[in-house]
């Protein structure tokens, strides 16, 4: 048996870190199998020491983000707690460094170290893979360093495409013209793009062409010199759809691709271009792959739950 203390700055930074009415302290107590005693600004810890050490770690990491003004949530609580399984020992100060300042004042960070690790890789690679389950922010994180590219004058504009893939409902039946049948598909695009620049500069800048958001076939044909392209669902694209995206970069351009390869709406046995460029290009240089898991989902903590339940094997 082992047991140690922990200091917090004062009793706000303690609270803050031990939840209402001690939520986050049972929370970690029941996980790690530790027994945790919270008097004022002191913690004391007490258990098995492999147990002992990782509390020690998990109110660590939760106290460097609440140095940085980070609020601790359920998120940032569950995350410590999978951050355990990492041998990166320093995640916590990865994740507060800010990568975007949205016009209402909203500072982004990572939320985690798979997300941490997408954004590097933008940053190193002109072609960039994002693969993994709904909710670790893969379009919104490509969406936001499009945009800090756009800012930066890195390029001269961002195309955001998605495949208008029927998912359990017809096209056909949805009123309007094309236009209007596919936008519905977009709209997660055009939100990410509302957050990260405001309804209004975003609307100007779709409206002069600077910034496109476009089904993947109207791509056909086309040479993107400058441009930073967006394809999101990409899991949705069969090969042949997937390699004319890739071919469609011009000089200066970037890309990134994003998909979840666990929820792909192709015919039955249609392979998914996403699958097949995995096979194909993993080898390439001047290309990255990234995977994010359920560890990296910044929704709902039941969203972290819901996909281990679905991962699961009926029995």
């Amino acid at each position: 048996m082992a047991e140690t203390k922990i200091v917090f700055a004062d009793n706000g930074q303690a609270a803050e870190i031990l939840g209402y009415q001690d939520k986050y302290l049972r929370l970690i107590e029941n996980a790690l199998k530790v027994h945790l005693i919270a008097r004022g600004d002191e913690l004391t810890i007490s258990g098995d020491d492999d147990r002992v050490a990782a509390a020690q770690k998990v109110f660590k990491h939760l106290q460097t983000l609440a140095a940085d003004g980070i609020a601790i949530s359920p998120l940032t609580v569950n995350y410590a707690l999978a951050a355990l399984k990492d041998d990166n020992t320093d995640i916590a100060s990865l994740l507060t460094h800010t990568i975007y300042t949205t016009p209402r004042g909203k500072t982004i960070k990572p939320k985690s170290f798979g997300q941490w690790q997408y954004l590097k890789a933008i940053d190193e690679h002109d072609i960039v893979f994002a693969i993994g389950p709904a909710g670790t922010g893969k379009t919104f994180l490509a969406v936001l360093k499009a945009v800090t590219a756009l800012k930066k004058r890195q390029v001269a504009r961002l195309v955001l495409a998605r495949p208008a893939v029927e998912a359990g409902e017809k096209l056909g039946f949805l009123p309007g013209d094309m236009q209007d049948k596919v936008n519905p598909y977009l709209r997660p695009v055009y939100d990410a793009l509302d957050e990260a620049l405001g309804v209004d500069q975003a609307q100007k800048l779709l409206d002069r062409n600077i910034i496109e958001v476009v089904p993947l076939a109207y791509m056909r044909g086309r040479t993107l010199d400058d441009a930073y392209i967006i394809l999101d669902e990409a899991q949705n694209t069969t090969p042949q759809q997937m390699k004319m995206f890739l071919t469609r970069m011009g000089q200066g351009s970037r890309a990134v691709i994003t998909g979840d390869i666990t929820q792909i709406d192709l015919p039955a046995g249609q392979t998914s271009g996403l699958i097949e460029a995995e096979r194909r290009l993993r080898d390439i240089d001047g290309l990255a792959f990234c995977y994010l898991t359920k560890v990296d989902v910044v929704r709902h903590p039941l969203v972290q739950k819901i996909i281990e339940a679905y991962d699961k094997k009926w029995v």
